[in-house]
């Protein structure tokens, strides 16, 4: 498949790569790894994997590093990575939020390239601060933002870009789930503990969580600057402290306006992030858990489906594909996507040559400031009685 050309001048080295967070009991990590594996691009050789040294260890041991690279922290990690003649490449950040400002700007501080989940920080002031620390280190820094590595995503992304819409006008998009309708946090459970704790999460709850998802989305394939949000956010579950449900409205820039709703408190629903861009000549649709499909409607004619792989796929979304169509890819081959095009970016820039571009569409430091600023604006709306706010810009 073409995706096998990004960084195939680099392929047969590998970058090196270290993870911070991510070890026993983490979710998120054993994502990035896996992703990391399927175009083969990197190879994991250290760890800083959890803030409990015995249990760093063990992780370490679990997935076969070598015990003098499983490191019981990240600033141990840092310093004696940075001498090694074969120190990592790049760092693979899979902390909770609030970890996440400290160890980017710390890796990039000594030219080490990080990719970072998202929110990429818990404050708008943190992520300027990094916008302004990546320029300077000269690395790559890569966003996470794994729905962005959805072929068909990318080619509504064209489909925007080249005016097959015409003008966009009315944006539509949700990201919903149930597995906080009852009171997990409340009973120690470890993922939903620390997305419910504003000293580990941020201001955002669900808003931070899952809706940043929605909203990068929406950017992603529209490529609309957004201006004001009008927020409505509450915590359903008696004594969370966080918002598990958003409504918001949109205005962008040139006067499109949308809706965003994000819910982790919605029965029925277990992963189901949606979106519809609407313009003056037709309108796209797609839907996470069906994510094979994008459906096409051109104003006054019959909805048409563009399958992944088959007639209608555009170049952009082909060369993000690795099964034949009907053969399902999904979650794991959204985020091996962002990884494999964050290797071409990395290896194009220590060859000082023009990465291949078909792997540009990555979410950059940048993007995970304007998530922040979203998340931001959203919470100050909020307690503002749902009064529209404006949305800082990102330069």
């Amino acid at each position: 498949m073409a995706i096998e050309s990004f960084g195939a001048s680099g392929a047969a080295k590998r970058l090196r790569l270290g993870m911070v967070g991510g070890g026993q009991g983490a979710f998120i990590g054993a994502v990035h790894r896996m992703a990391a594996r399927l175009d083969d691009k990197f190879m994991l050789v250290a760890g800083a994997l959890s803030a409990d040294a015995e249990r760093a260890r063990a992780s370490g041991a679990e997935l076969g590093l070598d015990p003098e690279r499983t490191y019981d922290s990240w600033t141990d990690m840092l310093e004696k990575e940075v001498a090694r003649k074969d120190g990592i490449d790049v760092v693979s950040i899979v902390t909770p939020n609030h970890l996440h400002y400290d160890i980017a700007k710390a890796f990039l501080q000594k030219g080490i390239h990080v990719i970072c989940d998202k929110p990429m920080t818990v404050t708008l002031e943190e992520s300027l601060d990094l916008v302004r620390t990546a320029d300077a280190s000269g690395a790559v820094f890569v966003l996470t933002q794994n729905n962005t590595g959805y072929p068909l995503v990318r080619q509504a992304r064209k489909m925007v870009a080249d005016g097959t819409l015409g003008d966009i006008q009315v944006i539509r998009t949700s990201y919903v789930q149930d597995w906080l309708t009852t009171a997990l946090d409340a009973e120690g459970q470890k993922q939903a503990a620390w997305r419910t704790d504003p000293a580990q999460a941020g201001a955002g709850g669900s808003i931070g969580d899952i809706g940043v998802h929605a909203f990068n989305l929406a950017a992603f394939i529209s490529g609309l600057e957004l201006e004001e949000v009008c927020a409505d956010m509450r915590s359903y579950v008696p004594g969370r402290q966080l918002d598990d449900n958003a409504n918001v409205l949109l205005r962008y820039k040139g006067g499109a306006t949308g809706t965003l709703w994000t819910s982790q408190v919605a029965p029925g629903n277990y992963n189901r992030l949606s979106i519809g861009i609407y313009g003056t000549k037709g309108g796209l649709e797609w839907v996470g858990e069906d994510n094979d499909n994008l459906y096409y409607t051109p104003f006054g004619e019959p909805t048409r489906c563009i399958t992944r792989g088959g007639p209608g796929a555009m170049d952009v979304a082909n060369a993000a594909t690795r099964m034949p169509p009907r053969h399902p890819e999904g979650y794991i081959e959204g985020f091996g996507n962002v990884y494999s095009n964050a290797a071409e970016v990395i290896w194009a820039t220590k060859d000082a040559r023009d990465p291949d571009p078909m792997a540009t569409d990555v979410p950059t430091v940048r993007d995970g400031a304007k998530g922040l600023a979203f998340i931001e604006a959203c919470v100050r709306s909020a307690k503002d009685g749902a009064n529209w706010q404006k949305v800082a810009a990102v330069d």
